[in-house]
């Protein structure tokens, strides 16, 4: 076996209803508290506000959090936190508010600027506590040492550093119940791309982020289209959000890859919802990846249909990429990019964005050049 490093992430309340209990584990002093004003008007914090203010805590609340936040809405937050002499942070919604919030706890506690801080590694200081509470299954954040920002000309910037991971995340199914189909959608299909390609990921992939990966993968395949059409199955919904959790424990210790890197100028240029990105350009990445991952396909393959255990490897990995495919049209998911506005003369600007992205292609079982990007993308139209 070779050596390997696996960090466990956050410690972990979970159940439906739990969210509350979170006040009993801050330190005490004012609480930044960061979120988006859907989630706010949704009224899904309410219940945690009240026990914090129960407590005797302050809470400055920051809600101007958009999707692909901006490094402008980053800086914001932390004016808003230090003006509050904030003593601890939570970040409650999507992978946005969760990148803020870890973002800010950060910069905050660290004193360090930002752009010392981009990239693998760099963010050594120490943050405020932090706390991580998902409204969304999917993006894992509240599991992983990772915030992604938008910068500048659309460019998505990102900080990996282990200083990042959050003290507590709370996995509240009753937060996810009125999350409407195309966002359960969107962001389920954004779990399973992180189980599949922290499995497949040619740097740091290790027998633990393996087993994270196949039950991450077993829990999202086995749930989403129930979480779609009952949303208000609980136990569907519970399985989500521990499937997305597990799939967060998972690439945070071997990193996501292609499908990420090919997404991304999705996100930054035409602002599609993330998971909805990575579903777009899942099946092409993956039968690009085909024949260098095929051993690895086929024993997730084995894991979304155990049935399929005497074909052959190359039919197996196959059959992965097929019943992916199929987990998007039947979440109700347009697979097109011509179907989100997206014409067939951006491939060479998307091309050129996805190069960008470095830090995730390196990860990818094959490597993607420029002129590949183009021609996935094309193959995506």
């Amino acid at each position: 076996m070779q050596p390997f490093s696996f960090n466990p992430g956050p410690r972990l309340l979970s159940g439906p209803g739990r969210s509350p209990d979170l006040s009993g584990h801050l330190p005490d002093g004012s609480v930044l508290f960061v979120t988006d004003a859907d989630v706010r008007r949704l009224g899904l914090p309410d219940d945690l506000l009240t026990a914090l203010a129960q407590s005797g805590r302050t809470v400055t609340l920051f809600d101007g959090v958009e999707a692909d936040p901006s490094r402008a809405t980053l800086l914001a937050a932390v004016a808003a936190g230090r003006e509050a002499g904030a003593a601890s942070v939570i970040g409650f919604g999507g992978g946005s508010p969760m990148d803020i919030a870890k973002l800010a706890a950060y910069l905050l506690g660290s004193g360090d600027e930002l752009d010392a801080i981009w990239g693998v590694g760099l963010a050594r200081g120490k943050r405020l506590p932090l706390a991580l509470v998902p409204t969304t299954a999917g993006t894992g954040s509240e599991a992983t040492p990772v915030a992604v920002i938008t910068c500048e000309g659309a460019e998505k910037r990102g900080v990996n550093s282990p200083a990042l991971i959050a003290d507590w995340a709370v996995l509240d199914a009753d937060l996810t119940l009125g999350m409407p189909r195309a966002l359960t959608a969107a962001t389920g299909i954004d779990a399973m791309v992180h189980a599949v390609e922290a499995y497949t990921s040619a740097h740091a992939k290790n027998p633990i982020s393996d087993l994270y990966a196949r039950e991450a993968l077993r829990l999202l395949g086995a749930n989403l289209i129930t979480a779609c059409e009952q949303p208000g199955d609980r136990d569907a919904r519970s399985a989500m959000l521990l499937g997305a959790h597990l799939a967060g424990l998972a690439f945070a210790n071997a990193p996501v890859a292609g499908v990420h890197a090919l997404a991304y100028p999705l996100g930054g240029i035409h602002h599609l919802p993330h998971g909805l990105s990575n579903a777009l350009m899942l099946r092409h990445v993956l039968a690009f990846n085909a024949e260098a991952a095929r051993d690895h396909y086929a024993e997730l393959a084995q894991v979304l249909d155990p049935g399929c255990a005497e074909l052959g490897s190359q039919a197996k990995a196959a059959l992965l990429i097929e019943r992916l495919d199929q987990l998007v049209t039947q979440s109700g998911l347009q697979p097109r990019l011509r179907d989100h506005g997206i014409a067939f003369d951006e491939a060479p600007l998307l091309a050129r964005e996805a190069m960008k992205q470095q830090r995730l292609l390196v990860n990818n079982p094959v490597e993607i050049t420029q002129s590949d990007a183009q021609r996935l993308y094309e193959a995506a139209w």
